[in-house]
């Protein structure tokens, strides 16, 4: 007796992730913002808190700066826009 459904045979064929792969950052040239972004997630036990979006926006940023991933404006990220610098209110 078979444990596939049908008694067929069928490799799995993985998909690509939606946006494209990650690479490994094996330099370390982020683990510092990681490292941050992930202590906040265990803070806020995994919430869509807004420090730990800034976090992830610097992590995000820094793999961007090191080519570990495509650079992609903020919005399409799911994240806020950069203030402008020259805010004089």
């Amino acid at each position: 007796m078979s444990g596939n459904p049908g008694g067929a045979m069928q490799a799995l064929s993985p998909t690509p992730p939606e946006r494209g792969s990650f690479p490994l950052d094996h330099d370390g040239e982020c683990s510092d913002q990681m490292q941050k972004y992930i202590k906040c997630l265990k803070l806020v036990k995994g919430e869509n808190a807004p420090n730990c979006r800034l976090l992830a926006k610097e992590y995000l940023k820094c793999r961007m700066n090191h080519d570990l991933m495509d650079k992609d404006e903020w919005k399409n990220l799911g994240l806020p826009e950069d203030l402008p610098s020259d805010n004089k209110d």
